[in-house]
């Protein structure tokens, strides 16, 4: 796996499809913009949370879970450690990005505290006030074992810093959840 926290400098070792698409875009980005000179920019976003995300995601599946009383499923023992951003600041990061003039360049966009999969199951059930019961599933293929952003060329190229805390961003989702069930 490549060192943590991620550079954009750093090497590209994709362990899974999705990450090899991704890097398979920004090469086609890069080789478009060097042939016909439209600028672009990749953002390289650290797992997106918040109010209306997909409910295939985690903390979907796990808010979910919690209220109806289910176990969480996961992949692994949950001390893989994640660098959770939070939905308002990944999309002010990409306003942000679009109108700078910083051009031919991948940007990471992470939360800028990376935690546990078992921290952040922790913090679901004291925001839900809720016991929750853990089903652990073997790791997924192609799974991460740590993925943090090391987000200095965002704060150095954009101006932006992402900000919001985790208990604060899981506590809007789960208020979105509860507004859901209404």
């Amino acid at each position: 796996e490549a060192p943590m926290p991620a550079r954009e400098d750093g090497p590209a070792m994709p362990v899974s499809p999705y990450g090899l698409t991704k890097l398979a875009a920004e090469k086609l980005c890069d080789l478009y913009g060097r042939t016909s000179g439209i600028p672009w920019v990749a953002l390289r976003y650290f797992t997106v949370y918040g109010p209306r995300q997909r409910p295939d995601m985690a903390f979907s599946r796990w808010f979910n879970a919690a209220l109806d009383g289910e176990p969480i499923q996961i992949y692994g023992d949950g001390s893989q450690l994640r660098d959770f951003t939070y939905v308002a600041d990944a999309v002010t990061a990409t306003q942000r990005a679009a109108l700078n003039p910083v051009v031919g360049v991948p940007i990471n966009v992470g939360g800028g505290s990376a935690v546990t999969v078992r921290e952040a199951i922790r913090l679901i059930a004291a925001i839900t006030g809720r016991p929750i019961r853990i089903r652990q599933l073997p790791p997924a293929p192609g799974d991460m074992r740590e993925t943090r952003a090391d987000t200095e060329r965002l704060w150095r190229e954009v101006g932006f810093r992402p900000s919001t805390p985790l208990e604060e961003g899981l506590w809007q989702q789960y208020r979105w959840h509860l507004a859901q069930r209404a």
